[in-house]
């Protein structure tokens, strides 16, 4: 890993990628517009506010003098607000501009939508749950825990000793771990099997969250209701809403201890986006998995084939066939800075930051690239390094103006790499939606704007 003494090189300026490029009457103009048009609307829309966000650091510079250090603030010589102003407390009213978005036309109904979780905004690994990103099939409830109930059952008589019903009180009786993992959705990155679509990490790695869960393991569930799992190899989660959203998950993740039926999410309980009183959590495996405001699980001796396991979330391959039950989130990164939409205001030093993470295991290593590939360097991994969790990591670079291609590559400790574009696609083709876990590119360009680019 080669350092760089940062005290001896001019430190380089960094505006954010705007966060909020359209307008409520933009969005109903991108929603009525043709494909071709969509994408020259967007992209200039786009432009336009990369320039707004860059002209107050740009104006800033021109100073004669520091303002700001010169005239004593209101906030130095007054009395602030009081304790418990608010009952929960809010992100600062200058952060109001980092916030989990949905794409533009991208679905039909905002009940059967996504959003996306602001990655270039966040810091360290945990996501705030308030910008938790969001996949829902029907809409999200906030449904009263006193009249939820989770029920146990087998498929057959023999294969479940004693079908059960708990309460929440009852579940949160019982003896419980915490612990951080990742969830992304199978379909994050999707957009861009083909050709770039969009242009800022948000949206092209938006669907990737992390959190700490509580929980109970589903094995203790199972084992009182006297399971037999020499039969009962696969589970059947099924939720509350009116999705019917149903999920089968192999018994050997169950009985590996790390399935967890979660009511809590960073120390307090799950939001009603996220599930809210119940939801399961797989961790490695893609969201949709995930059943959210869970109300039953059964167990059975082979797969359910549920409707959104056999026409949804396969993935289609080159010869024209589906792969179905292809669940593991495979090894990925991405840098968050710089990137797409961002603008480097010097030449200089920056901190190259972003995520790394596996569905199969721990991040063992991840190299940074400034020029496409070529030439690789070992990143910083930072504490802690968890299992199927997010890793952060970062690099020291100094940029010398001209043009880069940033690139992250990740490395599991099952020894698998991230794969670039040209090996994904020589295995996947370019017309599935899920499991996009290629190499990605930010071009910075020589005016300091980054933008979202694809090599081959």
């Amino acid at each position: 890993m080669n350092k760089i003494n940062s005290e001896n090189v001019q430190a380089g300026r960094l505006v954010k990628a705007p966060e909020n490029f359209l307008a409520p009457q933009d969005v109903q103009h991108v929603f009525k517009a043709p494909a071709t048009a969509r994408r020259d609307f967007l992209r200039k829309a786009f432009a336009a506010a990369g320039m707004a966000a860059a002209a107050p650091a740009m104006a800033q510079t021109s100073s004669a003098g520091d303002a700001n250090i010169l005239n004593l603030p209101e906030h130095s010589r007054g009395l602030g607000r009081p304790v418990a102003n608010d009952g929960y407390g809010k992100p600062s009213t200058f952060e109001g501009n980092v916030q989990r978005r949905t794409s533009p036309g991208l679905t039909q109904t905002t009940q059967a939508s996504v959003s996306f979780a602001p990655l270039q905004s966040l810091f360290g690994i945990v996501t705030p749950s308030g910008l938790h990103f969001e996949r829902h099939h029907q809409g999200w409830w906030d449904i009263d825990p006193s009249k939820h109930r989770l029920m146990l059952n087998g498929s057959d008589e023999k294969i479940m000793r004693t079908p059960m019903v708990f309460t929440m009180d009852e579940l949160m009786r019982l003896p419980s771990v915490s612990r951080f993992h990742f969830i992304e959705c199978g379909a994050n990155t999707g957009m861009e099997w083909g050709n770039v679509a969009v242009p800022t990490c948000q949206y092209t790695h938006g669907m990737l969250s992390c959190s700490e869960f509580t929980g109970v393991p589903l094995k203790l569930l199972l084992d009182r209701a006297g399971v037999d799992y020499k039969r009962a190899r696969y589970v059947l989660a099924e939720g509350a809403d009116g999705s019917s959203m149903t999920r089968t998950v192999p018994m050997e993740l169950v009985e590996s201890g790390e399935v967890i039926v979660a009511y809590g999410q960073n120390g307090e309980m799950l939001r009603p986006e996220n599930g809210y009183p119940l939801r399961l959590v797989v961790p490695g495996v893609q969201g949709v998995s995930w059943v959210k405001y869970l109300r039953r699980i059964e167990v059975g001796d082979q797969p359910y084939g549920a409707k959104d396991e056999s026409i949804h979330y396969v993935d289609l391959m080159p010869s024209g066939q589906h792969r179905q039950y292809t669940s593991t989130q495979e090894c990925k990164s991405v840098v968050t800075t710089p990137s797409g939409g961002q603008l480097l205001m010097d030449k200089g030093f920056y901190n190259v930051s972003g995520l790394a993470w596996s569905g199969r295991g721990k991040v063992a290593r991840v190299d940074v690239s400034v020029d496409g590939g070529r030439n690789w360097r070992k990143a910083r991994q930072e504490t802690p390094v968890l299992n199927k969790c997010l890793t952060r990591f970062n690099l020291d670079w100094v940029w010398d103006g001209k043009p880069a291609l940033i690139q992250s590559r990740a490395t599991d400790d099952t020894g698998y790499v991230q794969p670039d574009k040209r090996q994904l696609r020589a295995v996947r083709g370019t017309r599935s939606i899920y499991h996009n876990n290629a190499i990605q590119t930010w071009l910075v360009q020589e005016n300091g704007e980054v933008k979202n680019v694809q090599i081959s």
